[in-house]
């Protein structure tokens, strides 16, 4: 007798992207997504031949998880020279427009094997969660655990268990920075420090803001008047903060927005924000630094530019003598 089971029918899903956004992320049907400009990830090497320089990688948190990449100078070995030749600490959050990058990505890392050496501090490059699959604020989350955990060694526990920063690091020059996305959040992190205190009462001696992402639903400078849904700007904050109150002029984003806090609560003495000519964010840096400069904050503040180049020339142009002046610029900062 013949069989009346029908037959397998067989559906091929073709994957297909249904949201493309340049090659910054892509989503695709099956519920993927993709981070064409992603670099390539590398790994850290303990005492490079040419500098001395080590690097290493090591985990903050494991819920949430928060990693890092640690960064260690050539420095004197015995006790006594260690102790008489501390040095500061950069708490640095990447950028990526929240969306991609990493401490580990080949990018900053050759960022950072010629920035320490130059500046001669130590370097804790964060891994906090990306947008969309973890929304903002909880980059800024991530970052303040980050802070805590590093000011934590400053205070004698058998949990701080990370020599480098026990042996080598001086609690008395903490310094926060980031570049792009990266400086939005040095900016929050640098306002959470003027409300919340941090593990052995350490400060934020300054904060370096390089190239930093802000806006607002009001144009200035020579930023385009255009629809919301065709500005680059509101398409990424839409994606990576889908909830915040007020869209566009959430206080994370628009520091001078209605019911932002006060910019002189700004948690920190010193502060350098750098901008570049031809970059799209120019004259939102260049209106920050103006928005702090009338806040009232007793604090340093200083002004970097660099007119004939673009966003964040000094990780795509590594070599050029623009780049060059940049880090001895940052890294006088630092010592200063």
């Amino acid at each position: 007798m013949a069989s009346t089971t029908p037959p397998t029918i067989t559906t091929t899903i073709i994957k297909e992207i249904v949201s493309d956004m340049g090659t910054l992320i892509r989503f695709f049907n099956d519920g993927t997504l993709e981070r064409p400009l992603q670099s390539p990830f590398v790994p850290p090497m303990l005492n490079e031949p040419q500098t001395g320089l080590s690097s290493k990688d090591i985990v903050i948190s494991h819920n949430p998880t928060i990693s890092a990449r640690l960064y260690l100078p050539n420095l004197p070995n015995s006790k006594e020279q260690c102790q008489a030749e501390k040095v500061p600490i950069l708490v640095y959050f990447h950028g990526g427009g929240f969306l991609i990058e990493s401490p580990f990505s080949q990018l900053y890392h050759g960022h950072f094997r010629t920035f320490v050496p130059h500046a001669n501090v130590i370097v804790v490059s964060v891994e906090y969660r990306l947008a969309p699959e973890h929304s903002l604020p909880a980059c800024y989350d991530d970052c303040w655990a980050a802070l805590k955990w590093v000011s934590s060694h400053s205070t004698k526990s058998p949990s701080n268990t990370e020599s480098w920063l026990v042996d080598h690091g001086d609690f008395n020059r903490i310094f926060i920075g980031g570049d792009s996305a990266g400086g939005n959040i040095a900016h929050n992190i640098a306002m959470r420090a003027g409300t919340e205190s941090l593990p052995g009462d350490v400060k934020i001696l300054g904060a370096i803001l390089s190239h930093p992402y802000f806006y607002s639903s009001s144009p200035i400078g020579s930023e385009p008047v255009t629809e919301h849904e065709k500005n680059f700007c509101y398409t990424i904050w839409d994606l990576v903060y889908p909830s915040a109150p007020g869209g566009i002029d959430n206080h994370v984003v628009n520091p001078v927005g209605a019911g932002a806090p006060s910019l002189g609560g700004l948690g920190c003495c010193r502060i350098i924000v750098c901008v570049a000519g031809k970059d799209r964010l120019r004259d939102r840096g260049v209106w920050y630094y103006e928005a702090v400069k009338k806040s009232g904050w007793q604090g340093k503040l200083e002004l970097f530019e660099e007119k004939d180049e673009g966003h964040v020339y000094h990780l795509f142009d590594p070599d050029c003598e623009n780049t060059n002046k940049f880090i001895k610029r940052l890294a006088s900062f630092l010592q200063e």
